[in-house]
């Protein structure tokens, strides 16, 4: 199967052929997969050198002249490196682009802590009108990827990642899907962490919900959850921990309840290691997440 990056640089470039208005913005990173597209759209595919804040400049002036804007690098170079212009040139002036970025919490180990951008979602969380995808599987990527280049002028941020679900469920770029239904708790599982979580709850009498579109935040679908399931409330995100709980406590604020946030720590990891490893020390596997799922909901493992 391919990565969601290895459909990303092939989507892109039939998006530039169908679309006119399609333009793609890159720093160095992932030239290569566009040297094509660049032949035959030499003034819509631009690579402006090692220079992220330039990168998100020159997508915000060509979505001010009517083109639509996709931006391509590791997540750490998309949102934090060049935060000041997400804010300014695109923000401030109102200036749609679709965001794409690859590398996630922490998909390159070997990059260092400098290629790793847990908190990506959560500082975007500090500007208006974003909408915010995290895709769990290639063909899910694909999906919301053409829907955020054809979201009009608005302002779209596509978390791409290594890990991958075993399937694709049908995603619309707006609402969380019901894959689980129990009565002892309520479960989100963002993106590329459903198979953990289903893993974790087997056997648990808890619902699950799939979120692969988690800005604007699906306050309705949590509530009817709840409604049948309880107030017990635990996120499981494959970025910073707690990213969410304000979202969901906003969407349950007429009733009593709880929230627990999982995902990646705010502690530095220092060693290299791999992903998987990286995966279990934030405790985002699917034994530890049990462990914690079911002591936070009290939902306990069928006969």
């Amino acid at each position: 199967m391919d990565s969601m990056r290895d459909r990303f640089a092939s989507v892109v470039p039939r998006l530039l052929d169908e679309d006119p208005r399609v333009a793609v913005v890159l720093a160095e990173i992932g030239v290569s997969g566009f040297a094509e597209a660049a032949r035959r759209h030499p003034d819509r595919v631009v690579n402006v050198g090692i220079r992220e804040q330039l990168l998100v400049g020159a997508a915000a002036g060509l979505a001010l002249t009517g083109l639509r804007p996709v931006v391509h690098t590791f997540a750490g170079f998309l949102v934090e490196r060049p935060f000041e212009q997400v804010k300014l040139d695109l923000g401030h002036q109102d200036a749609g682009a679709v965001l794409v970025s690859a590398a996630a919490s922490y998909d390159w180990p070997a990059g260092g802590y400098t290629h790793m951008a847990p908190g990506d979602v959560a500082l975007l969380d500090t500007l208006d009108g974003w909408t915010v995808h995290v895709p769990g599987h290639p063909d899910e990527a694909e999906a919301l990827l053409r829907h955020a280049v054809a979201a009009g002028d608005d302002k779209v941020y596509v978390r791409l990642s290594l890990q991958s679900g075993r399937r694709a469920l049908p995603v619309d770029g707006a609402r969380f899907l019901t894959v689980r239904e129990g009565r002892r708790g309520v479960v989100v599982a963002v993106g590329p962490l459903l198979d953990a979580v289903l893993d974790a709850t087997e056997g648990l009498d808890v619902t699950v919900l799939y979120a692969t579109t988690v800005r604007p935040f699906d306050s309705a679908a949590l509530r009817r959850a709840a409604e049948a399931a309880g107030t017990d409330v635990v996120l499981v995100e494959p970025y910073l921990a707690g990213t969410s709980t304000a979202a969901a406590n906003d969407a349950l604020s007429a009733v009593p309840h709880r929230v627990l946030g999982l995902g990646v720590g705010r502690r530095e990891l220092r060693r290299y290691g791999r992903l998987e490893e990286h995966v279990a020390a934030h405790g985002l596997d699917a034994a530890s997440l049990r462990e914690r799922i079911a002591a936070f909901t009290g939902a306990a493992a069928a006969a």
